[in-house]
C-alpha cells in the first residue's frame, strides 16, 4: 500500500506542478474579472463583443474545472488509500492507473500552449505526385484522421469532398470540433508519403505516392481581416455526392478564389447556396490569417538568425508497407512497425512525441 499511495503522491506533484505552469490560479482570477464584467448593466449593448467574452469565459471555465476535478480525484484517492485495508488494493491500483493516463494526457495538453492550440481546426488533404495511386493514398489519410477523430471524442464534418476519376479522392476538406483539435492536429501538416505494391500496376510494381495535408484554426468570428469585393471570384456549382452523383439540383455548392493569393475555397456540405457562402469565407479568412501568422513567424526567425522553413512542402512521414512495414516521422525519428494501427487512426505517438520535439523537451 505505501508504494501506490508515494505513486499517488507523485502524481499530485505532477500535476500541481502542470496547474503553476499553465497558471490555473491566474485564469481562475481572470474568470472572476469576467464574469464581474457580464454582470453589469451595459455589457449586452455591444452583442459581438460580449459574445466573444461570454466564449472566453466558458473556455476558461471548462478548463480550469477539467484540473481542478483530476487535482481533486488524485487527493481524494491519496486519502482513501491511507485508510483502507489489503482487500481494496486492487480497487486502488485500477483507479490509480486510470488517474496516471488522465495525468499523462493533461501534461500533453500542457505544451498545447499557443494562442490557438485550444480551437476547433479545419484541414485539408491533397492528392500529390502519384496518379491514381496518389488519389488512393488521400483517400486512405482521409480515413485514418476520421478514425482519429471518432476515437478521441472529436466531432468531423466534411466541408467539401473531390473524387477521383479512377479511385481514391483529388481533395478534401474537413472540419474538426472539440478541445485542443488544432494543437493536436499540427503534428500532421505538410506531406505524407506512400510505398507499396500498387494495387493499381497490372505488374504489381512499387509505387510512392505523396499527398499534403494542410491545417488552419476555426477561429471564424473572431478572426479581423476584411476582404474586398474586387478581391476574390466566387462560381457556384452542384453538389456531388459518392460516385460524382448529385445530392442537389441546384448549384448550391460554392467556390471562392483570392485573387491576391491565389487561395482557393470549396464548400458544398450546407443546406443553401448562402449558407455555403458564408461558411467558405470563414475558411478563407482562416487561411489568410495563418498565412500571415506564418509569415510573421519567419519574418522573427530570421531576425534571430534562425533556419526558416521554407513551407510545408518538406515530406514529414513516410509509411512503408512494402518491402517491410513502417511509419517513420523524419522531424522525430520516432518508428512504429504496426502499420496496420497507424492507418487506422492510431496517431498518439506521433503527436505526442512532435508535440515534446516543439517545445524542445
Amino acid at each position: 500500500m505505501d508504494q501506490l499511495i508515494n505513486r499517488l503522491l507523485e502524481l499530485k506533484s505532477q500535476i500541481d506542478e502542470l496547474m503553476r505552469r499553465i497558471d490555473i490560479d491566474g485564469k481562475s482570477k481572470l474568470v472572476v474579472k469576467l464574469e464581474n464584467t457580464a454582470s453589469q448593466g451595459a455589457f449586452w449593448d455591444d452583442p459581438s463583443a460580449a459574445q466573444k467574452t461570454m466564449q472566453r469565459l466558458s473556455r476558461l471555465k471548462a478548463e480550469i474545472d477539467k484540473w481542478q476535478l483530476l487535482a481533486s480525484s488524485i487527493s481524494d484517492a491519496i486519502e482513501l488509500a491511507e485508510i483502507a485495508d489489503d482487500d481494496m488494493l486492487a480497487d486502488l491500483e485500477s483507479e490509480t492507473a486510470a488517474l496516471s493516463e488522465r495525468v499523462e494526457m493533461m501534461s500533453l495538453q500542457a505544451m498545447l500552449s499557443g494562442d490557438y492550440d485550444s480551437e476547433d481546426a479545419i484541414f485539408a488533404i491533397h492528392a500529390g505526385a502519384g496518379g491514381v495511386d496518389a488519389q488512393d493514398w488521400a483517400e486512405m489519410l482521409e480515413r485514418m484522421y476520421l478514425r482519429w477523430i471518432e476515437q478521441n471524442g472529436y466531432k468531423a464534418e466534411i466541408l467539401d469532398r473531390s473524387g477521383g476519376e479512377e479511385a481514391g479522392i483529388k481533395s478534401v476538406t474537413v472540419s474538426v470540433k472539440g478541445d485542443f483539435a488544432f494543437g493536436y492536429l499540427q503534428s500532421e501538416e505538410g506531406v505524407h508519403r506512400l510505398v507499396r505494391l500498387s494495387p493499381f500496376d497490372s505488374a504489381n510494381r512499387r509505387h510512392t505516392s505523396f499527398a499534403k495535408v494542410e491545417l488552419w484554426p476555426d477561429i471564424q468570428s473572431d478572426i479581423e481581416i476584411e476582404i474586398e469585393d474586387k478581391d476574390i471570384r466566387l462560381d457556384t456549382y452542384r453538389a456531388s455526392g459518392a460516385g460524382g452523383q448529385h445530392v442537389q439540383k441546384n448549384d448550391t455548392a460554392v467556390r471562392i478564389t483570392h485573387l491576391p493569393t491565389g487561395i482557393v475555397v470549396q464548400c458544398q456540405n450546407q443546406r443553401s447556396q448562402a449558407q455555403n457562402r458564408d461558411r467558405a469565407m470563414q475558411i478563407l479568412k482562416a487561411r489568410l490569417f495563418e498565412l500571415e501568422r506564418a509569415r510573421q513567424e519567419a519574418e522573427v526567425a530570421q531576425l534571430k538568425g534562425e533556419n526558416v522553413d521554407a513551407g510545408w512542402g518538406n515530406q514529414i512521414r513516410s509509411y512503408v508497407l512494402h518491402p517491410y512495414q513502417m511509419v517513420k516521422d523524419h522531424r522525430t525519428s520516432v518508428e512504429i512497425g504496426n502499420t496496420a494501427a497507424v492507418l487506422d487512426g492510431r496517431l498518439g505517438d506521433f503527436i505526442e512525441a512532435y508535440l515534446r520535439h516543439k517545445i524542445g523537451g
